[in-house]
């Protein structure tokens, strides 16, 4: 019978890191980092594992589901923007059906005229990719070490997290290409369909390279996971761990890629605007404001994101390739799009309105750092891997102390203290809330600009339901003891 236990984390014994790892290992999914003895799983704990390291049903509909989206995604992602490009966000569609040829012929025109894939857009998409790449492989930084990984042995591998060094690099090095007129703000967003279209061929072409590396020569570890299916096994990825040199590609896909190029399509709206009209609206401010606090968060708590569901189990497949190399940063930024293209008076707010939504951004935004920095200092505290970080905003409260949790037969501990007391997903809640004011800021001029907030909540619900899954398996009792302790899943005495 799982009980719920006070107890201070910090407490648990520490183990220095090995910092003499073989890279040649690391690269091949075979780390020599040392085992971490207070994380490591009690003998049911490894079998529950074990199940999971197996495949046993298909997700997101099987290989029909994911065929449907890596089709239909990356159209979507056109027709969205040649609703907001060239119609100001109107939904267009053939009006019969002798209509529907021209009606294609006219999107495909679109298409070439205003998104075929540049010099000027390969350029910008390949050089901001390999200045990430250079900045993440030489920037001094803090090692941390992952979760214990059961299919290396529970071996845990190490991290090397510089991506605050990058953030503000990229911030210099952006102004000064800018005020000398080598490479000016306003031209991302005026270029915005090319290097969409780039983005587009990269991730595609990245998915299939590191699909078929992981096949033939292990590249990331030895296949696991597989279902047989060629196409589903791609959507989901093949190996765990692919790294070049020291960087981990699975994590700067997911930090250094996505959420810094969003920020400078937001950046380039505003500066776009402010050349334009001589002033910028606060719903553009808002936005850039948005996508800077979740870039520097992703930034400031790098080392924390081993600790992370997305590391520790996902594979590195067409899913998460995808959509942080191309679905992220080009259809978050719809709002920036349309008002980049519309006059302010069709979408500013009274001043209430704006006070209403600057509050709304920095109390979720609080919730979400906070509750993500609680959780996986929870975890490292476990491990014995705890390095704090003065890295700037330190939120108070993100580093419990004496906090309750439940102790599983797994080994693990399940935290119930501190803002996950309200719900099992507390992040997503106010992760959710925090995309809602990023759609409004354009308005209720089209759906198209709530995409993000529309989208957000059909994934986050469906992650839900995966990890609830997988925990129902993984901890067993000891999960339904935790879900009565916290009752609501996602949204608190909601859901």
């Amino acid at each position: 019978m799982a009980v719920t236990m006070d107890g201070p984390a910090s407490n648990l014994r520490k183990r220095k890191s090995n910092g003499n790892l073989n890279s040649d290992n690391i690269l091949n999914g075979k780390s020599t980092a040392l085992l971490k003895v207070n994380a490591m799983p009690t003998e049911h704990g490894q079998e529950m594992d074990k199940k999971l390291d197996e495949h046993q049903s298909y997700e997101f509909g099987g290989p029909i589901g994911v065929t449907a989206m890596m089709v239909g995604f990356p159209l979507l992602m056109y027709y969205l923007w040649i609703c907001l490009w060239f119609y100001r966000g109107k939904f267009v569609y053939p009006t019969s059906v002798e209509d529907i040829r021209p009606f294609l012929n006219k999107m495909g025109q679109h298409i070439y005229e205003g998104a075929y894939p540049t010099k000027f857009a390969w350029v910008t998409y390949c050089g901001l990719t390999a200045i990430q790449l250079i900045f993440a492989q030489l920037m001094p930084g803090l090692t941390q070490n992952g979760l214990p990984v059961p299919s290396l042995g529970y071996k845990a591998l190490p991290y090397h997290c510089n991506a605050l060094y990058s953030w503000y690099a990229t911030l210099a090095l952006a102004y000064g290409l800018h005020k000398t007129g080598i490479y000016r703000l306003p031209w991302i967003i005026e270029n915005y369909g090319p290097i969409m279209t780039v983005a587009l061929i990269v991730s595609f072409s990245v998915s299939v390279l590191i699909d078929v590396c992981g096949r033939l020569f292990h590249y990331g570890g030895k296949p696991m996971r597989l279902s047989g299916n060629v196409i589903y096994d791609h959507f989901m990825g093949i190996t765990l761990n692919p790294r070049l040199g020291r960087i981990d590609l699975k994590m700067f896909a997911e930090v250094r890629v996505p959420w810094v190029l969003l920020f400078l399509i937001s950046l380039s709206g505003v500066v776009k605007q402010y050349e334009e009209l001589g002033r910028v609206s606060y719903n553009m401010i808002h936005m850039l404001l948005a996508t800077g606090l979740y870039i520097n968060a992703c930034a400031k708590g790098e080392h924390m994101i081993p600790q992370t569901w997305d590391m520790f189990h996902e594979k590195f497949g067409w899913m998460l390739i995808f959509w942080n190399m191309a679905g992220v940063p080009f259809t978050y930024c719809y709002p920036v799009i349309y008002m980049a293209r519309a006059s302010p008076a069709t979408y500013e707010f009274p001043l209430w309105g704006n006070i209403a939504m600057f509050v709304t951004l920095v109390t979720f935004y609080y919730i979400f750092d906070c509750s993500m920095a609680q959780k996986s200092n929870f975890k490292m505290h476990q491990q014995g891997e705890h390095n704090p970080r003065k890295a700037f905003p330190v939120l108070y409260g993100s580093d419990l102390k004496d906090p309750s949790y439940i102790q599983t037969k797994h080994g693990n501990k399940l935290l119930t203290g501190g803002l996950w007391r309200y719900a099992r997903k507390i992040n997503y809640t106010a992760d959710w809330i925090q995309a809602c004011t990023w759609g409004l800021t354009a308005g209720f001029n089209t759906p198209i600009t709530m995409f993000y907030p529309i989208f957000f909540l059909a994934v986050l619900t469906h992650r839900c339901g995966r990890d609830f899954a997988k925990c129902s398996v993984k901890y067993g009792e000891d999960w339904d003891e935790y879900c009565k302790v916290v009752r609501w899943k996602f949204i608190p005495y909601i859901y």
